[in-house]
């Protein structure tokens, strides 16, 4: 039997999911040391609320409170062999593209690798920045802040800089990567090695969130958000689809009260969209899930009471 891989370019020999490297890698700067210095207005983003690697971007954005400063476009969560798209019920207003395929052929004629979300688009040079999610998130969370209705929010505190970086490495390889690796593996070895690998990974962070608020202490940073757009996309998604299905979330004590408290911080809820991050996965992935039928469930409260508040 041929077993189909869901992004053949990017399957390795052994059926592991080796994931593309990021094609555009500018930066908008604050203080001009880049091409791209930061303008209110003269950005647009580009994002797909079924994407975890965009949710981080629109995370961002709310909460730093960049809405009026970087315009913002949500592409449609069924994707197909043309890419990302448009609808008429939300177009493309700086453009007018019917496919996302449309900025990166704008900003690289020969451009051939998978289309992803999301990308930051310069409206005055007529090209992409960046579709590198986690420089974006650097960039959100202080090259703007001159425009932001919360600048004095700091993601990325200089003193805690390096442990943030290496538990973002270790999340994105085991944890935000890893549950793709186990979807998306074409041999039981290269599924076995990553979803054991998940969970590894679900332990200690449960652990880690037994007597601290959050990752860092008492308030969340660029790690926890990170953290949070897989989490919250585990019990409806990567537990079944996936197939990382030794644990849900909900029956880790800490971890899923963890959930809750991130969710409700003022303006996280409306960045989720369980019906788009749904249909994107079980309607997209269709040598996954070939019917295409989307899950009901599960049910779930993410906004019952997380009894976190006791935690510093």
């Amino acid at each position: 039997m041929s077993v189909k891989a869901q992004f053949p370019e990017e399957q390795a020999v052994d059926g592991s999911f080796k994931r593309q490297e990021d094609a555009f890698n500018d930066w908008v700067t604050a203080d001009g040391r880049s091409q791209y210095p930061s303008q209110a207005g003269r950005y647009h983003l580009y994002v797909s609320l079924a994407c975890p690697w965009a949710s981080r971007i629109v995370i961002l954005r709310k909460l730093k409170g960049l809405e009026e400063a970087v315009g913002m476009t949500v592409v449609d969560p069924i994707r197909d062999e043309r890419g990302w798209r448009f609808t008429a019920e939300e177009p493309d207003p700086i453009n007018g593209w019917a496919f996302l395929s449309e900025a990166y052929f704008a900003s690289d004629p020969g451009y051939d690798a998978r289309i992803t979300v999301p990308i930051l688009w310069d409206k005055e040079r007529r090209r992409i920045v960046s579709n590198n999610d986690d420089n974006l998130m650097r960039m959100f969370g202080k090259e703007f802040d001159a425009y932001a209705r919360n600048p004095e929010l700091d993601l990325y505190p200089r003193e805690l800089r390096a442990e943030i970086d290496q538990l973002n490495g270790r999340l994105y390889e085991t944890f935000n990567n890893g549950v793709y690796r186990a979807g998306f593996a074409t041999t039981q070895a290269a599924y076995e090695r990553a979803a054991y690998g998940v969970f590894e990974t679900l332990d200690a962070m449960e652990e880690r969130l037994a007597n601290r608020r959050y990752l860092f202490g008492p308030k969340p940073l660029e790690s926890d958000w990170r953290f949070f757009v897989t989490l919250v996309r585990f019990d409806p998604v990567y537990y079944g689809h996936f197939k990382c299905n030794l644990r849900r979330i909900v029956d880790y004590k800490n971890l899923y009260g963890y959930l809750r408290d991130l969710y409700q911080i003022d303006g996280i809820a409306e960045t989720v969209n369980f019906d788009q991050i749904k249909r994107h996965y079980y309607v997209t992935h269709d040598d996954i899930n070939p019917t295409r039928i989307v899950p009901i469930g599960p049910l779930q409260d993410l906004n019952s009471p997380h009894g976190r508040e006791r935690l510093t």
